[in-house]
C-alpha cells in the first residue's frame, strides 16, 4: 500500500470515528482556520480536496495539514502527515524566529512548502510590521543562541559540510547574476531543503555550528534575493527574517547588516520608503563596532536610494556622499568576500539611481555611463535603463531609445521580475511623451524581444 493511501486511509478513519460526514469536517476546517485569520474557498472545492486526500489521489500541503491536525485534535504522526509539525501557522507569519531551533524548523518548513509550489505563500505580501519588529529584535538580541543537544539518529556535521554549502552557494549566486533570480530559483530551493535542512538538525559542535548557521544564513539570503527577483515577495520576506536569526545565532553580525540592507532595497522597490530608509541605518548601526568601508558604502547608497524616492535630494546627496567617502577607504583585503561585488561601477549604478530620482538627469548620465561593470548581467541592465531614463528626463528622446535597446539586448537571458518592472516603467515615462519618431522606431525594434513582449500588460511589482 503506497504512503499517499495509508494517509487516506487515516484521514478517513479519523473523520468518520467521530462520525461527521465531509461537510461537517469542511465546516470544522473553515472554523479552525477562522480562528488563525485564515479564509478557505468554497464548501465544494474543500470538499473536493477532503475526498482526493481519502481516495489516496493527493496528500494535504503545508496549509491544511495543521488545519487537519487541529480539527481532529490528533498529531501529525497519528494523521500520517509526518513532514508536518502539526497546529503551527508559522509559515504564513512575518515574524523574527523566537529562537534557533524555531527558526531551523520554520526555514525548513518554508523551503518545503516553496518547493511544492504552495500558492498561498508564494502569493503573500510582505507585512509592513516585520520589517520594524526584525530591526529592532535584531538590534536589541541577546548574544547568539544554540539549538539543543541533537540525538544520536541525527548526522554528525563538520566544516567540510559546511564548506560544500558554501561552494554550492556560490555556484547558484554566479546562475542568479547571469540568468535571473527565476532562472534557478526551484533548484536553489531543492538544495536547501534536501540537502541542507537535515545539517541543521544534525550534530555539531558550537564552532562547527556558528560556521553553519552563518553560511545557510548566506545561502537563505540568496533564496530571499532570488525570490524577490522572481517577484515573490512576502516569500522573499520570510526568508530574509530567517536568514537574519540565522545570521545573528551564527554570531555574523556583519552579513545580519547586509541582510537588513536586502531587506531595505525590497522596501524601497515596493514604495515602502520610510521603512527602507529605516532598515538601512539599522544595518549601520547595528554592525557599527564591526563595519568595513564597503559594507558602510552599501548601507548608505541603501538608504539613499529609499531618500531619493521621496524626492529629498539633500539627504539623499548627502547619503551618497557617506557611500563614496566609505568606499574610498575599502582595502578588499578586509572585506567579507560576499560584499566585494560592491564596488566603484555598483556605487556609481546606485547613484545613477537617486540623481535621477531627484531629477538631476544629467549627473544621473555621468554615473550611469560609469556603472557598466561588463560581468554583472542583471546590474549592467539595471544601469542601462537607468542611464535611458536619465537620457528621457534630459529630454535626449532619440538616444533615451537607442540605450533602452542595448538594455533589451542584454535582457533576453534575464529571467526578472524586477527587470521586467523597470522596463515597465520606462516605457511609462516614455509613452507620457506622446508620439514620436524615435518611440516608433523603437517599438519595431524591440518588437521581437522577450521582455519588451512581456511587458505589454500590467506587470505586477
Amino acid at each position: 500500500m503506497g504512503a499517499a493511501q495509508s494517509v487516506g486511509d487515516l484521514l478517513r478513519g479519523a473523520r468518520t470515528q467521530r462520525g461527521w460526514s465531509q461537510l461537517r469536517l469542511v465546516s470544522e476546517l473553515r472554523r479552525t482556520a477562522a480562528h488563525h485569520g485564515q479564509t478557505l474557498p468554497t464548501d465544494a472545492s474543500v470538499k473536493r480536496r477532503i475526498a482526493s486526500w481519502e481516495n489516496g489521489h493527493s496528500t494535504p500541503d503545508a496549509f491544511y495539514g495543521p488545519l487537519l491536525c487541529e480539527a481532529f485534535e490528533l498529531s501529525a504522526a497519528e494523521l500520517g502527515l509526518s513532514h508536518f509539525t502539526g497546529q503551527d501557522f508559522s509559515l504564513l507569519d512575518a515574524a523574527y524566529p523566537a529562537s534557533p531551533d524555531a527558526a531551523i524548523a520554520t526555514v525548513d518548513q518554508l523551503w518545503r512548502a516553496d518547493l511544492n509550489g504552495y500558492e498561498p505563500l508564494l502569493q503573500s505580501e510582505p507585512s509592513e510590521p516585520a520589517w520594524n519588529e526584525a530591526s529592532l529584535r535584531w538590534l536589541v538580541a541577546p548574544e547568539a543562541s544554540f539549538p539543543a543537544p541533537r540525538n544520536g539518529r541525527t548526522p554528525k556535521v563538520g566544516l567540510t559540510d559546511v564548506a560544500v554549502i558554501k561552494s554550492t552557494g556560490d555556484v547558484f549566486a554566479q546562475l542568479d547574476d547571469q540568468f535571473g533570480g527565476d532562472h534557478a530559483r526551484q533548484s536553489v530551493i531543492q538544495y536547501l531543503s534536501r540537502d541542507v535542512a537535515p545539517l541543521l538538525k544534525g550534530q555539531y559542535t558550537e564552532k562547527v555550528g556558528r560556521a553553519l548557521f552563518s553560511t545557510v544564513a548566506e545561502a537563505t539570503l540568496l533564496a530571499g534575493w532570488m525570490s524577490y527577483d522572481a517577484g515573490h515577495h512576502g516569500l522573499a520576506q520570510r526568508y530574509f527574517l530567517q536568514a537574519l536569526r540565522l545570521a545573528q545565532d551564527g554570531n555574523d553580525r556583519r552579513l545580519a547588516g547586509s541582510i537588513l540592507s536586502a531587506m531595505s532595497h525590497q522596501a524601497t522597490f515596493l514604495g515602502q520608503y520610510t521603512h527602507a530608509a529605516t532598515l538601512a541605518r539599522a544595518a549601520l548601526m547595528g554592525i557599527s563596532g564591526v563595519a568595513t568601508p564597503t559594507l558602510r558604502a552599501q548601507f548608505h547608497a541603501m538608504e539613499a536610494r529609499a531618500l531619493a524616492r521621496t524626492g529629498d535630494r539633500r539627504a539623499t546627496e548627502l547619503a551618497i556622499s557617506q557611500a563614496a567617502k566609505a568606499l574610498g577607504a575599502a582595502n578588499i583585503g578586509d572585506e567579507p568576500e560576499w560584499i566585494t561585488y560592491f564596488d566603484a561601477a555598483e556605487l556609481a549604478a546606485e547613484t545613477a539611481h537617486c540623481f535621477r530620482d531627484v531629477r538631476k538627469a544629467r549627473e544621473a548620465v555621468t554615473h550611469a555611463e560609469n556603472a557598466m561593470s561588463g560581468s554583472h548581467v542583471r546590474s549592467d541592465f539595471f544601469a542601462t535603463l537607468v542611464l535611458a531614463d536619465a537620457h528621457l528626463h534630459a529630454g535626449d528622446v532619440e538616444e533615451a531609445c537607442r540605450v533602452a535597446l542595448d538594455a533589451l539586448d542584454m535582457g533576453e537571458q534575464l529571467k526578472s521580475a524586477r527587470c521586467a518592472a523597470y522596463l515597465v516603467e520606462f516605457r511609462r515615462h516614455l509613452e507620457a511623451l506622446g508620439p514620436s519618431p524615435a518611440l516608433r522606431e523603437l517599438t519595431e525594434q524591440a518588437a521581437g524581444h522577450r521582455l519588451w513582449i512581456a511587458t505589454d500588460g500590467p506587470v505586477p511589482v
